[in-house]
C-alpha cells in the first residue's frame, strides 16, 4: 500500500514537472519571437525616417503644388513614425518584459520540484530499507526502520502538498498572465493601426490635392522664360516706388539744366575771344 502511494505521488510530481517544462519551453519561444517582432518594428520605423528625409529632399526640387503635396505627405508619414515609436515602447513594456519574468518564475518552480523529488527519494529509500529489515526480522531494527519510514513519508507528504499548492497557483497565474499579455498586444496593435488609418487618410488626401495642370503650366513657362537681364530690369522697374520714380525724373531734369548752362557759358567765352581777335587785327591794320 505504501509502495502504491509512493508511486502515485511520483506520477503526480512528474506531471507537474512536465507542466513547468512546457511553460519554460514555449514561454521562452514566445519571448524571443515577440522580441524579434519589436526589433523588426523598430527597424521599420528607422527606414521610414529615411524615406521621410528623401521625400523632403526630392520635394524641394519640384514645382509648387507637387512640392507642397509631397512635403505634407512627408509630415504625415513622420507623424506615423511617432506612433510607431510608441508602439515599440509599449510592446517592450507590456509584452516582452512580462514574458521575460517567467524565466525566473520557472526556475523557482523547478527548485520546488527538486525539493519534492529529494523528499520522495528519501521516502522510497526508507521504504526499501524497511522491507529488507522485515525480511531479516530483527525486532529492534524493524521498529527503528518503521519510525524512519514514517518520518520520511510525512516529510514527502508535506512537500507534495506544498508543491501541489505552488503549481496550482503557478497555473492560475500563468493563465491570467497569458490573457493579460495577449490582450495588451492586441490593444497596442489596434491603437497603432487606428492612428495609422487616420494618418494615411490625411496623407492620401494631400497627394490627391496636387494640381497637375497648374504645375504643368509652371513647368512650360520655365521652358520659355525671357533672358535673365531683361527680367531683372522689369523686376527692378516694377519694384520702384512712386517717390523713387519722381526723384529719378527730377535728377534727369536737373542734369539737363546744368548742361544747358554750361553750354551757354562756353558760347559766351567763345564770343569774347572772337571780339578780342577783331580788335587786335584792326590795330595791326591801322599801323
Amino acid at each position: 500500500m505504501m509502495r502504491r502511494t509512493l508511486e502515485n505521488r511520483n506520477a503526480q510530481t512528474k506531471q507537474l514537472q512536465t507542466a513547468v517544462s512546457n511553460v519554460e519551453k514555449h514561454f521562452g519561444e514566445l519571448c524571443q519571437i515577440f522580441a524579434a517582432y519589436v526589433r523588426k518594428t523598430a527597424r521599420l520605423r528607422d527606414k521610414a525616417d529615411l524615406l521621410v528625409n528623401e521625400i523632403n529632399a526630392y520635394a524641394a526640387t519640384e514645382t509648387p503644388h507637387l512640392k507642397l503635396g509631397l512635403m505634407n505627405f512627408a509630415d504625415e508619414f513622420a507623424k506615423l513614425q511617432d506612433y510607431r515609436q510608441a508602439e515599440v515602447e509599449r510592446l517592450e513594456a507590456k509584452v516582452v518584459e512580462p514574458l521575460k519574468t517567467y524565466g525566473t518564475i520557472v526556475k523557482m518552480k523547478q527548485d520546488d520540484l527538486k525539493a519534492t523529488f529529494t523528499a520522495r527519494n528519501r521516502e522510497a529509500k526508507q521504504l526499501t530499507q524497511l522491507e529488507r529489515t522485515r525480511q531479516r526480522n530483527p525486532p529492534d531494527r524493524h521498529v527503528i526502520a518503521e519510525t524512519e519510514l514514517q518520518r520520511a513519508a510525512m516529510d514527502a507528504s508535506r512537500t507534495s502538498r506544498h508543491l501541489e499548492e505552488t503549481i496550482n497557483n503557478f497555473e492560475r497565474q500563468k493563465m491570467k498572465d497569458i490573457k493579460t499579455i495577449f490582450s495588451e498586444f492586441i490593444t497596442i496593435e489596434m491603437l497603432f493601426h487606428s492612428k495609422a488609418l487616420e494618418v494615411y487618410t490625411a496623407a492620401y488626401q494631400n497627394i490627391q490635392n496636387i494640381d497637375e495642370d497648374e504645375d504643368l503650366e509652371v513647368f512650360r513657362n520655365s521652358l520659355y522664360a525671357p533672358d535673365y537681364s531683361s527680367r531683372l530690369d522689369i523686376v527692378r522697374a516694377n519694384s520702384k516706388s512712386p517717390l523713387q520714380r519722381s526723384l529719378s525724373a527730377k535728377c534727369v531734369s536737373g542734369t539737363g539744366q546744368v548742361s544747358t548752362c554750361r553750354l551757354r557759358k562756353d558760347q559766351q567765352a567763345d564770343d569774347d575771344e572772337d571780339e578780342e581777335l577783331d580788335v587786335t587785327e584792326e590795330e595791326n591794320f591801322l599801323k
